[in-house]
């Protein structure tokens, strides 16, 4: 295990920058999510960190020793692939044993890493058979064996699960927290699915155009995001936004004009909002309730999803879309009136350069 740290880390090709300024301390132990959207440089990262780029600038530190000049094989990192990168001729046992008889190991200790590691993932029973005779799900705990075998300082896994169905992703993605947990070794993890990394994650770093946007637990960046860009990314469905022009500011709450020219009283505020400030309100489809008489503001249905346990509303209003998550069955239909509540919602009030000034409401 090993602690790993990144200072000021640059990554370019040529003209273009993929990596500015990345600065992260990653403890022994922990598991670290990666996520952002396609092309914001998780992957670049996770790379650098490999030795497999180099970088172009800025230091990387592992267990306290500068790696910049260090090979990707004598950094002690282990890496898993999206594409698993098995050997289609050998077998399952064939490829466990591969990396440590190069490296000169007897084959007792061979032997009894590959025993631990196949008892670890329940893979005994094939391991005889070449991976093209393997499910999705089979080789990847073949590839992450392969990683395990290795004993390494920390494991770097790209999109592991990118490539399997939605149930085995699910079953997967336990059996890797459940393997955390047994051998607490560091993990860093990318991913571009925010489910993937709320699950897994210790901390979570929420990567956009190259440059980290916010650090932290999954539910601090879901109760408390930075911006709006972090507030839309991380839960599911994203959070809903209402853009508008603020009419009152005092210290109890926020009154502000929505671009359809609706009036909100919203108890949220901020010191830093002032009248004629573009503000935006952010709320998660979770934490909108359905008013009765006049209470809270009107909306238009127009799809529901139902679930059983909890209904999806689809709605309009304030002139734009927004998604209400109540639990329960509710009999709605496409074209009904209904009002959505917000007073009890926990509400994110961000400024005109997506900055969060503040949050009202309890936390859920």
């Amino acid at each position: 295990m090993g602690s790993i740290t990144l200072t000021n880390i640059q990554k370019a090709y040529g003209a273009v920058h993929v990596l500015h300024d990345i600065n992260l301390s990653i403890e022994e132990g922990e598991f670290v999510v990666f996520v952002g959207p396609s092309g914001c440089g998780k992957s670049t990262l996770l790379r650098v960190i490999a030795g497999l780029e180099k970088v172009t600038g800025g230091d990387l530190f592992i267990k306290g020793e500068r790696v910049n000049d260090v090979s990707a094989a004598d950094r002690g990192l282990a890496m898993v692939f999206q594409s698993y990168a098995l050997y289609p001729h050998m077998t399952v046992r064939q490829n466990l044993a591969f990396g440590l008889e190069n490296s000169g190991m007897a084959k007792a200790e061979i032997a009894e890493r590959i025993g631990e590691a196949a008892r670890m993932l329940e893979i005994d029973s094939y391991m005889d058979r070449r991976p093209g005779q393997l499910s999705g799900g089979q080789r990847q705990r073949v590839a992450i064996g392969r990683a395990i075998v290795r004993r390494p300082t920390a494991f770097l896994l790209d999109e592991p699960l990118s490539n399997l169905d939605a149930e085995l992703r699910v079953s997967t993605r336990a059996e890797i927290a459940a393997l955390h947990a047994r051998l607490k070794s560091t993990m860093i993890y990318v991913t571009h699915d925010q489910v993937e990394a709320m699950t897994l994650a210790n901390r979570i770093v929420v990567m956009r155009a190259g440059r980290i946007e916010q650090v932290g637990t999954p539910l601090d960046l879901y109760n408390a995001p930075a911006n709006r860009f972090v507030a839309g990314f991380i839960g599911a469905p994203h959070m809903n936004f209402i853009e508008g022009e603020v009419l009152g500011a005092t210290a109890d709450g926020t009154t502000i004009r929505a671009d359809d020219g609706s009036l909100i009283a919203v108890p949220v505020a901020s010191t830093e909002v002032r009248v004629g400030d573009r503000v935006t309100l952010g709320i998660r489809p979770q934490h909108i309730a359905l008013a009765t008489g006049t209470a809270g503001i009107e909306a238009k249905v127009r799809m529901v999803e139902a679930l059983g346990s909890e209904t999806v509303i689809h709605a309009e209003t304030l002139g734009q879309k927004m998604l209400a998550i109540v639990p329960g069955q509710r009999l709605l239909t496409s074209g009904d009136t209904i009002r959505l509540g917000l007073d009890a919602a926990p509400i994110h009030l961000f400024d005109a350069a997506g900055l969060r000034l503040a949050t009202s409401g309890a936390q859920h």
